[in-house]
């Protein structure tokens, strides 16, 4: 489905991160880790890029997609646009989607990769899926952690789900985890871990690692789906 809209509302989620914010067509439907392709002018010209839809089907009235802004000439334009500035969306796309398929997820995540899980866990917690979700997301610095407040508001409504974060540069005040994901992280939260189905989404350098981990902790491939994130 395509149309044309204007911005809604953007919002600060963390440090170079922003939500921005659309009306949602009510004939408009899709699946928690979907994608659509957002095209904004600049100029009299038309840019086109596609992005993971951060908002749950179960928020009916919004439909919602969460940048980090790099030097880009696309992040220029979203560094500069503003409620009521056009915008033509097409979509959804995808196939890294969750719908109660699975009793056990792990979710891992690097950074901006944490869009389709906000959308999962989301639609999980509002529709009181009782699947089992545990997160865990890498971020450079506290201040980087998308949708934390959204996690923490999840995790009070839905005993059924947990998120861990790790920081590669903590501060004196941080009391989570430190470093990169890997496998003593894993096995440690997430005792489990083999009868998980793991969904990894991040960069592709992140991909590749977690890929490496979760092989040598004896995870079949037919129990990884991934979605990678290059940015732009």
């Amino acid at each position: 489905m395509e149309f044309e809209t204007t911005v809604k509302e953007i919002i600060p989620r963390a440090h170079e991160v922003r939500s921005f914010r659309f009306s949602r067509p009510p004939s408009f439907t899709y699946k928690p880790g979907q994608f659509i392709f957002i095209t904004l002018r600049k100029n009299g010209d038309e840019l086109r890029k596609h992005f993971t839809i951060s908002t749950s089907p179960s928020e009916k009235e919004v439909l919602e997609f969460t940048k980090k802004l790099t030097s880009s000439e696309y992040s220029a334009i979203l560094t500069h646009l503003q409620p009521g500035d056009w915008a033509r969306l097409d979509g959804p796309y995808g196939k890294f989607t969750f719908t109660g398929e699975f009793n056990k997820l792990a979710l891992l995540t690097g950074g901006i990769g944490i869009t389709p899980f906000r959308s999962i866990c989301k639609y999980c917690t509002d529709l009181h899926l009782d699947t089992d979700i545990a997160l865990v997301s890498g971020n450079h610095s506290e201040g980087d952690i998308v949708f934390r407040d959204d996690f923490n508001d999840m995790c009070s409504h839905n005993e059924h789900l947990r998120v861990y974060y790790t920081v590669d540069e903590p501060t004196s005040a941080w009391e989570g985890f430190t470093g990169r994901i890997d496998s003593e992280l894993i096995r440690e939260v997430i005792p489990d871990y083999s009868e998980r189905i793991f969904y990894v989404c991040g960069p592709p350098p992140m991909i590749t690692a977690m890929i490496t981990i979760l092989t040598d902790l004896k995870i079949p491939p037919d129990r990884i789906k991934r979605e990678l994130f290059s940015g732009y």
